[in-house]
């Protein structure tokens, strides 16, 4: 556990680094590319992310997953990814040219073509990120990641302004990929095959399988609001949708890889010694929501500053879709920990059941609702997400015993909080005076918010206060030798 913790300190630094310097130039680009141009390769990533489930082949899970790890099995991994990889590439790219006549889009083509370069390279280093996620090796991943990002965050905003549009997002993720591909040669684990081989690929197979049909029913729930939205509506309906879900998912960015980084192979071990996942499913969720709730409630609240300091008013259009959208994702963060916990007990099929009945529920509400208004394509979404939201708690009933009772005695807490937060924020954005520029009136709030939301957790005594106090601890040991 300490380990654990250790490694999660590390990559939270790591990974919320990263994703406040992407968010950054994220803020840069809006304001240097239109939404159409961010639309088209919002529209082209979905197709490649869900190609990305099959590349993967769920080889990653299954080498964190696996009790004892063998040359042989790793080198029968090689083989299965590289195969896999390398097959995806070829049809991707083939394929560009239908999508983008599909879509009416021909700039499609090019950004996808460039795109599926990227599954020629990724397995040279997607075998030794599983391993060092295997081994919590928070400080080789933390250079990875530092490199990756720096390069595709440079590339980019050089590349827009050079006025490559679209195709200045796909250029930069191709040099990320290809950055990250050299740092992972001299991090290899010590004895790390070269070479691949097919001994017990079926073994990988067949746990590849089940994962991959987890895999792809959420790849493909990721990519069907973007489909239909784009199908229906045009490539700035996409645009603005992708807009409002970065508002909301601010959180996610700034935590980044943290909530989840090690959860497979933790729970994994924590199985392997007979032991309940229960306690553990229950605390991880009431310290994910502690967070994650308040800064959904506060997106909600404060949505439209947020968007005007960050993005400009040419974004505001995407503002009554945040609140949907934060409702989605605050049901979502109640079971942000199943998938991981059965895949870790060797079912990694199960998580595919409640994402199908998202993905179908999003499919008929999408094109029932939509008549031309985001904000109803955005409800939409959420009506779908609060569909499912029953078969995944049935779920972990009956798989670990983690009774809807057990999980709402762990979230009043977290509801406490992020209600109280909420009405604070909402009191503020009345008292503060409008005619402030958007950016003013949420640094002012900031501070008084932060007391707020530590406040609340005190008066609720939620399970967050004790890691709090255990983060903060050597910083005031080391303020106490300062002023001693």
């Amino acid at each position: 556990m300490a380990d654990l913790r250790r490694s999660l300190v590390i990559n939270f630094f790591s990974s919320s680094g990263a994703a406040l310097l992407q968010f950054a130039v994220s803020v840069l680009l809006a304001r240097i590319l239109s939404p159409s141009e961010i639309g088209v390769y919002s529209m082209t990533v979905v197709f490649v992310n869900f190609a990305h489930v099959f590349r993967d082949f769920g080889v990653t899970s299954y080498l964190q997953r696996e009790a004892e790890l063998t040359p042989a099995k790793i080198r029968s991994a090689i083989g299965v990814v590289f195969t896999s990889s390398w097959l995806i590439a070829i049809l991707l790219f083939a394929a560009s040219g239908w999508i983008g006549r599909w879509f009416k889009e021909p700039e499609i083509v090019p950004v996808m073509r460039v795109l599926s370069l990227g599954f020629l390279i990724i397995p040279f280093g997607a075998i030794t990120s599983a391993l060092l996620a295997r081994e919590f090796a928070a400080e080789k991943q933390a250079l990875v990641n530092a490199v990756g990002t720096i390069s595709f965050c440079v590339s980019c905003l050089v590349l827009g302004y050079l006025g490559f549009g679209s195709m200045s997002l796909a250029y930069a993720n191709l040099i990320n990929i290809l950055a990250c591909a050299l740092i992972y040669i001299p991090l290899r684990p010590k004895g790390l095959p070269w070479l691949p081989a097919f001994d017990h690929w079926r073994s990988v197979a067949h746990f590849g399988a089940g994962s991959l049909l987890s895999n792809c029913a959420g790849a493909l729930n990721n990519a069907i609001p973007d489909i239909v939205l784009g199908k229906l509506g045009t490539a700035r309906h996409v645009g603005l949708l992708s807009r409002a879900n970065s508002t909301v998912t601010i959180f996610t960015h700034v935590a980044g890889s943290t909530v989840s980084y090690g959860a497979v192979s933790y729970l994994a071990q924590t199985y392997h010694r007979g032991e309940s996942l229960v306690p553990m499913l229950s605390r991880a969720t009431a310290l994910l929501t502690g967070v994650g709730w308040a800064a959904l409630a506060l997106t909600a609240v404060l949505g439209q500053d947020i968007v005007l300091a960050l993005y400009g008013p040419k974004w505001l259009e995407s503002v009554p879709a945040i609140l949907p959208l934060s409702l989605s994702a605050a049901i979502a963060m109640m079971f942000h920990y199943i998938p991981m916990a059965v895949t870790a007990i060797g079912r990694p099929y199960l998580s595919a059941v409640p994402v199908m009945a998202t993905l179908a529920t999003r499919i008929a509400f999408g094109v029932l609702l939509f008549d031309g208004s985001l904000a109803l394509f955005a409800w939409a979404l959420c009506l779908a997400t609060i569909t499912a939201a029953p078969v995944i708690a049935l779920q972990q009933q009956r798989y670990f015993g983690f009774t809807p009772g057990a999980m709402f005695k762990a979230l009043v807490p977290s509801a406490i909080v992020a209600i109280g937060t909420a009405l604070a924020g909402a009191l503020l954005a009345v008292i503060i005076p409008s005619s402030l520029p958007a950016l003013a009136r949420l640094l002012i709030m900031a501070p008084i918010l932060a007391t707020a939301w530590y406040l609340l957790l005190l008066v609720s005594r939620h399970e967050l206060l004790e890691e709090i106090h255990r983060l903060a601890a050597p910083v005031k040991a080391r303020l106490a030798l300062l002023l001693s």
